[in-house]
């Protein structure tokens, strides 16, 4: 078996080449190059795979421990992602997913965000419903020094409710309600990973800068966002049905390109969960 990795994005994703279906499981050297290239690439693509879900959970489970919370599928670890609220009856949430965003940055309780995720594309959008990427590590890369320095002692808040506000600005009071319960978390705007790697928590549940006034702390948050994702920066992802893609979590932040409610569009998604805290 050689497996071949190729470079999709100048800063970030790679295609994975020469894996069947039926090696994920069988040899265990495919994890291991798999997690590797994870860490030199942030994003691996492996088209036209067509992982059934018990497949995608016993591999993913070869990486780490794996989220088996239920997930509106009949298979233990796998979440369905479907604005369909007939097969996912929490779709409302999802649309927060067209935002710029690190899965994990404020849970009900104190786990850590997930170490990565995995997606199949069971059914495509017509129109929309690209992935993109772009690397927080990169992001943090390219600071100055002064940058680096300056921003390693600020802290952010970040809540559900700001990451809903970016899809429903007028909620209804029990819209509201129920985002609130939700508690926020203050998080370090460097995350300074166990690796020795950093990289800047960034995204779409940003609510504001511990310490500093609010536009001011709005507008930082906002300009390094931009920055993080110019398009020269962001691998997007076109699916194709059978299409799986596994990203680091912890240092690469994603969006899904804006899909009609009504669209096919069927993501079947596995988490492997985190074992370090944002600090």
């Amino acid at each position: 078996m050689t497996i071949t990795i190729e470079k999709l994005g100048r800063a970030v994703g790679a295609e994975v080449v020469g894996v069947r279906r039926e090696q994920l499981l069988a040899d265990r050297d495919v994890a291991d190059t798999v997690m590797q290239a994870l860490e030199e690439n942030g994003v691996l693509v492996f088209r036209g795979l067509h992982l059934d879900p018990e497949t995608q959970v016993a591999f993913c489970r070869l990486l780490g421990q794996v989220d088996t919370s239920p997930g509106h599928h009949p298979v233990p670890g796998i979440y369905r992602v479907s604005l369909d609220t007939a097969k996912n009856s929490s779709a409302s949430y999802l649309r927060a997913t067209f935002d710029w965003h690190i899965d994990g940055c404020t849970p009900e309780d104190d786990a850590y965000p997930q170490m990565a995720t995995v997606l199949t594309a069971k059914a495509v959008a017509t129109s929309g419903g690209e992935t993109e990427f772009a690397s927080a590590y990169k992001a943090f890369d390219d600071l100055s020094a002064e940058e680096q320095t300056s921003l390693r002692s600020l802290r952010v808040v970040h809540s559900l409710e700001a990451s809903q506000r970016g899809v429903t600005a007028e909620p209804t009071p029990e819209q509201l309600a129920a985002w609130r319960k939700r508690p926020t978390k203050v998080h370090p705007l460097i995350w300074t990973h166990k690796s020795g790697r950093r990289s800047l928590v960034l995204g779409a549940s940003t609510d504001h800068v511990v310490g500093m006034p609010v536009e001011e702390g709005r507008a930082l948050l906002d300009s390094l966002l931009r920055r993080c994702t110019t398009p020269d920066r962001v691998y997007r992802h076109t699916w194709s049905v059978g299409d799986t893609v596994i990203w680091d979590n912890r240092g690469v932040i994603h969006r899904a390109a804006p899909y009609p409610a009504g669209s096919p569009r069927e993501m079947l998604r596995t988490t492997v969960l985190g074992e370090e805290p944002i600090e």
